[in-house]
């Protein structure tokens, strides 16, 4: 089964293969600060899903610097690279100083991009007119959380936005800065989800105007509300051939023009607790490739 993979639309824009690299922009979430919740998403680890990026701590230039040195062992030719500015909600803040953090990235050697990971409900006027001057100097991608159309698992997950949030974000997007690429995040396996819920969530986001998806399994990391929940047996996992079947048929109903940015997610192994395959990543990605060219 063919789709438009991350690494074609890459290689069709930059001519070359890139690579993202995880950035720490320093922010943290209006579900984290109380300003709607505590404690974040039920199933976001303390380091607010991004488990792999550098030290925050650093200055921007020096965690590019360490995270092209992570990379270099796995690149094959070409030489470019996205700054993903992952941890928590990255326009939420003093938006001048996250701004200036964009700029400084993007600026550096060999950097070609931006990606932008944020909430739905955190992206002002400013910000989003900010970021569009960006785009007209270099590729900005703004990765949304949308997580699942299900209402109901959104308010179980503590995501306290909505769809019509969503809808509203990547409208004035598409409206204000028509040169940034939208992505968005959806999980399968969901606690209570059905495939239909799972499904509606996809065609949801593509019915919304993304123009570019990544899915992922649900994955359960110790320390979080969902780990306890988890624990204490209150919904299972999916199994890797239950996700494999639910992806192909996510893909048969995704047009051929949106890029399918991710197709598996890895949780840090340290705190993963379930689903277990989900560690060799290696495993996974080469069983999920058999079953997608399978009849």
């Amino acid at each position: 089964m063919s789709y438009y993979s991350a690494s074609q639309f890459y290689k069709e824009k930059f001519g070359c293969k890139v690579y993202k690299i995880s950035i720490d922009a320093g922010c943290t979430c209006p579900n984290r600060d109380g300003t709607k919740a505590y404690g974040g998403c039920i199933f976001c680890s303390p380091s607010g899903s991004g488990d792999f990026s550098a030290d925050r701590n650093l200055a921007i230039s020096a965690q590019i610097e360490n995270a092209k040195r992570l990379v270099e062992k796995k690149m094959k030719g070409g030489r470019k690279f996205i700054a993903y500015f992952q941890n928590f909600t990255n326009t939420y803040g003093d938006e001048t100083l996250l701004f200036e953090k964009f700029c400084t990235a993007a600026q550096s050697p060999e950097i070609c991009g931006i990606a932008v990971g944020t909430r739905p409900d955190c992206i002002s006027g400013s910000m989003l007119e900010r970021l569009r001057i960006l785009s007209g100097k270099t590729f900005v991608s703004i990765e949304l959380g949308l997580q699942t159309s299900n209402e109901g698992t959104g308010e179980y997950i503590r995501r306290c936005f909505s769809d019509d949030d969503y809808r509203d974000a990547v409208e004035r997007i598409h409206r204000i800065a028509p040169g940034i690429h939208v992505v968005t995040h959806i999980i399968f396996g969901l606690p209570g989800e059905t495939e239909n819920d799972m499904m509606n969530s996809v065609d949801f986001a593509v019915k919304c105007g993304t123009d570019g998806i990544k899915i992922t399994v649900l994955y359960v990391l110790k320390g979080t509300e969902l780990y306890e929940d988890y624990m204490k047996g209150k919904f299972r996992t999916l199994e890797m051939d239950e996700y494999f079947g639910l992806v192909k048929k996510a893909l048969k109903i995704i047009p051929d023009y949106i890029v399918i940015h991710r197709l598996t997610g890895d949780g840090p192994k340290k705190l993963l607790a379930a689903p277990l395959w989900t560690a060799d990543k290696k495993r996974v990605l080469n069983s999920l490739n058999e079953r997608l060219n399978s009849k």
